[in-house]
């Protein structure tokens, strides 16, 4: 369409200086005139398309398409044309406040990578895309964040802290669905904050330490439960003390304090016997 149109430009600015030099036909000196605003108006309709950005193109409250090729495009005269950013941006939530599946408050931040896929639809079917997405994102970030603890704790379900990639999922799946009406793809998001309310962090801190101590008790119990049990067994079957259940429970007793003590033990040298 651009050559075609300079060469109408050329023609018809050709035929109108012939006309102001000697004398031509009227006819022709008319169809000069209409090719030289034919040119005009055909170079009226030419285009840029920076890299990274589409155009998108209406005529008459019409919507005609996109134009996604960079460089000097052509549309039509008439058309309105409005730019649309193609490239890949990235949104991070303000620190939100939010309950964890407990009930207990946390404060999160999610940085979310999505880009425009349809011109169509995010122009014409919300506002502000962009703002579309922001408010979607926090949506999401609440309700994914209501379905997790805070922290495992010990126990095998999911958390926000423990189970980052699970959560990224998730969440990504979740606001894919929610932008979907405004023509945006997620490609990716992340928690890049996550900690309690400040109004409860002490308590709950605590509580969490608390939780975390009595966790590593009952594993040493367990462990030195298991190594008391494996000591009688060998014990026995080796035929090295004979032991009566007075001595077994002392023994025991002892094992237990050694293996289970916060603090080193200090031995005790017995010159007479258990019962003397």
């Amino acid at each position: 369409m651009v050559p075609l149109c300079a060469v109408a430009l050329a023609g018809a600015a050709t035929l109108i200086a012939l006309g102001a030099t000697r004398s031509i036909p009227r006819p022709t000196l008319a169809a000069a005139v209409v090719l030289l605003v034919a040119a005009l108006a055909g170079f009226r309709g030419l285009v840029r398309v920076e890299q990274g950005s589409v155009v998108v193109v209406q005529l008459f409250g019409g919507y005609v398409g996109t134009i996604r090729s960079p460089g000097l495009r052509w549309a039509p005269p008439l058309s309105k044309r409005q730019a649309v950013s193609a490239k890949v941006r990235t949104h991070v939530t303000a620190p939100l406040k939010v309950n964890d599946s407990e009930g207990n408050p946390v404060e999160i931040s999610v940085a979310v990578v999505w880009r425009v896929t349809n011109t169509a639809r995010a122009l014409f079917f919300v506002d502000d895309f962009a703002q579309y997405v922001a408010m979607q994102s926090a949506a999401a970030v609440r309700h994914v964040a209501a379905s997790y603890r805070f922290d495992s704790q010990g126990s095998r379900s999911l958390s926000l802290t423990a189970n980052t990639e699970e959560v990224a999922e998730r969440l990504s799946a979740d606001i894919s669905r929610r932008v979907e009406p405004a023509g945006v793809t997620i490609l990716e998001s992340q928690v890049v904050h996550i900690s309690y309310a400040p109004e409860v962090a002490q308590a709950l801190l605590r509580r969490q330490q608390a939780a975390a101590i009595v966790a590593a008790r009952q594993q040493i119990v367990e462990g030195a439960v298991s190594m008391v049990e494996l000591a009688l067994q060998r014990l026995t079957e080796d035929n090295l003390v004979e032991l009566d259940e007075e001595r077994k429970a002392a023994m025991v007793s002892n094992l237990l304090v050694v293996l289970c003590s916060d603090h080193p033990t200090e031995p005790i040298v017995n010159a007479g016997s258990l019962y003397h």
